[in-house]
This record gives C-alpha cells, structure tokens and sequence, in this order.
C-alpha cells in the first residue's frame, strides 16, 4: 500500500495509510499495548479533523498496531500524576481533550470503520463503540473499566454504552467495569461483526472498500445526519460525566486503585 504521509508525520504515536481513498490510521504504541498517555492523547484530539479535511480520503479504517487495539488510559502515569502539579493542571483541561477526541470521531464526515483487532479496555472501548461499523476479533476482549482504577467513565462511556446497550445495560456494564469479548459483543449490540484475530482487518477492509465505491456525500451526510442523536447525548451528558471524572482522579481511592492494578492486589478503599 502506498504511503503518502503529507501532513501527517506530526502525529508522532498514529500512523496514516492512505491507498484508493481509504486511510489505515493505526494507534502506534505497541510498546505500551496502544495505551493513551497525555501525547497519545492529543495525537487523538488533533488527528480527526486532518482526516476530514484530507481530499484523498473517504474512508478510515481505525486500528491498532500489534497484538491490542487500546488499552485505555496510562495508569502508570496516573499513579506517578497523583497529587502533583501536573495532575491539577490535567484535570483542569480534562473537559476540552476528552471532547476534542470524541467530537471528532463524531464530526469526522468520513465513515470510521473499526478494525478492532485485541483488546479495547477503558478509553480503548470507548474509541471502538464509537467508531461507525466495527469487525472485532471474537476472542479480544472490550470493556469500560475505569471504575476498576477508581474513576468516574467520563471520557464518553455514560453516553455511547446506554445508546448501544440501553440504560441499564450499560449501568451493569460500567458500575462494575464489566468486560467481555468480541463475539459477546456482537449479541449485546456494542460491535457489529466479530471474526477470527486473523481476520479482523481483511472484513474490515472489504466494508471500506464497499463504501469507498458508494456515492461520498450521501454516505458523509447520511453519517453526520445518524450522529446528530448520539451528539445531542453527548452535549447533554458529557461536561457533567468528564467533570465527575476529574473530581474522582483526586480522590484517595483512585490512587489506592491504580497502585492495586500495577502491584497485581487487591485494593482497599475508604470513599475518600
């Protein structure tokens, strides 16, 4: 497949891969299971609209290098953050970076195809349920797992899984980080197809290449005009769930969580 980087080589941790009007954007962080630390993050803030706006493109195919789609947030670095500085400065912009992610995901014209080939954990999940068409692998596993390190689903989970799944559905799925796999997934409605690890990106790709051959503006505005709903949610939901999550990234408990999860124990918590 030909690649033509253009703009895109100031994405340090995406990769872009561009052929025939289809873009293989790839989360590049193998090394850390394509976790999201602060700079993955704001590769996620800043790469949506590029791709809206690249002529070349019609349809994303949204993947993970390796062995994982995502892991979710850096709980390392959450642990080192605590009660420092930078934790404050971080909760106080919270709001704006999560929105920038998942806004655009959802103003992105092009139609997302997720080819979610591991695990999707956390933000990991969040980032494929929100993706328009999703092939899984049946045997990966996808959950919100926030409340497990002591955090509020802020970051787009109390919007997107009771679209999917139905309220309380999705209170069981995120009170209790609930995880399950690919072909679980399907039933439950949160991914739309699930195939052999091997498989993930060919399916993937044959749904791009379908789309890719339609007509652009009706499939670009038939998405934009399907997610009106889903953004309607969000601008209802979300500044009150990221807020909750920011007060919860200073609260003992969340510390006491993320420590628990690094050192493989159980933890103990007092509310606080």
């Amino acid at each position: 497949m030909k690649d033509t980087q253009m703009d895109y080589e100031r994405f340090k941790h995406m990769m872009v891969k561009k052929d025939g009007g289809i873009a293989i954007v790839s989360i590049n962080r193998p090394d850390i299971m394509n976790s999201v630390p602060l700079e993955v993050h704001a590769d996620l803030e800043r790469i949506w609209p590029v791709l809206a706006e690249d002529p070349e493109i019609n349809v994303i195919v949204f993947t993970g290098e390796g062995k994982y789609f995502s892991a979710g947030g850096n709980i390392k670095g959450q642990v080192e953050r605590w009660g420092k500085p930078e934790q404050r400065a971080h909760m106080a912009t919270i709001t704006d970076k999560a929105k920038r992610v998942v806004y655009g995901m959802l103003d992105c014209p092009k139609p997302i195809i997720g080819a979610i080939n591991g695990d999707a954990m956390g933000l990991g999940a969040t980032l494929a349920v929100l993706c328009d068409i999703s092939v899984m692998a049946d045997n990966a596993r996808i959950g919100d797992t926030h409340v497990k390190v002591g955090l509020v689903a802020g970051d787009g989970g109390p919007v997107i899984w009771p679209l999917v799944v139905g309220v309380n559905k999705a209170k069981d799925y995120l009170m209790r980080g609930k995880v399950v796999t690919g072909s679980q997934a399907v039933q439950e409605g949160i991914i739309s197809y699930a195939v052999p690890r091997e498989d993930v990106m060919q399916e993937a790709m044959k749904i791009a290449v379908e789309i890719n051959a339609l007509p652009p503006l009706a499939v670009r505005w038939t998405k934009i005009s399907t997610n009106l709903i889903i953004k309607r949610q969000f601008d209802a939901v979300m500044d009150a769930a990221i807020a909750y999550e920011a007060l919860s990234m200073g609260s003992e408990d969340h510390r006491e969580a993320a420590m628990a999860f690094l050192e493989k124990r159980k933890g103990v918590y007092k509310g606080v």
